[in-house]
């Protein structure tokens, strides 16, 4: 298995344990589990290989991704009661989630042969559309929305910390894996000690 391989079937479990938290918090049956966990587990690679024109999609070619996405639905299906907080496992998980996906869609994007402003949104589009999908599913504001969170900087921070890896020439691993890092610093941050973005603040018209 290849180490970008190694990053989305990553990716791919850890945001579907988080479908399945979303879709325990909304009580779903078993196959509204799998549903939210699949779409959450493979949207942002979908989206990323769609627009990479790659043939086929990442888990058409290999359906043991969501076979994963699915036993990891069936997983919290039976175990999401014995969780105390669901809504800070979410959090948490995610946050790991994201980190991966964003250095998996650098990745591909890197292999790919693409230029560096495509590479940054590609690991910024793997790393939040999927939990964007499945927030809007379940009718959550979605965490990439939320005022001042720190979710789709945090994806883009670790886009572009591997691109500047890699020009100080470390070689791609590392590089990703420092990418992965310095996201998932910036949304940890955001969930332990609040840091956020301003955010706009409109003024009554003057007279």
């Amino acid at each position: 298995m290849t180490f970008l391989a190694l990053l989305d079937f990553g990716s791919v479990l850890v945001f579907a344990l988080t479908g399945a938290l979303v879709a325990s918090r909304a009580q779903l049956d078993l196959v509204g589990f799998a549903f939210v966990a699949c779409l959450t587990a493979v949207g942002g690679g979908t989206l990323r290989d769609l627009l990479l024109g790659r043939d086929p999609v990442f888990w058409v070619g290999q359906p043991a991704y969501i076979l994963l996405g699915t036993g990891a639905a069936i997983l919290v299906f039976f175990t999401a009661h014995l969780v105390e907080s669901r809504y800070r496992w979410l959090l948490w998980l995610d946050s790991f989630a994201l980190s991966i996906a964003v250095a998996a869609g650098t990745g591909v994007a890197l292999a790919e042969g693409q230029p560096g402003v495509i590479v940054v949104l590609m690991g910024v589009a793997t790393g939040c559309f999927g939990g964007l999908m499945r927030d809007v599913v379940v009718g959550e504001i979605p965490l990439v929305l939320k005022q001042g969170e720190l979710y789709a900087t945090a994806a883009l921070a670790g886009a572009s910390a591997t691109l500047i890896a890699l020009s100080l020439g470390l070689p791609p691993q590392p590089a990703l894996l420092a990418g992965a890092a310095a996201c998932w610093a910036l949304r940890a941050g955001s969930l332990a000690f609040g840091w956020r973005l301003p955010v706009y603040r409109s003024r009554p018209p003057r007279v």
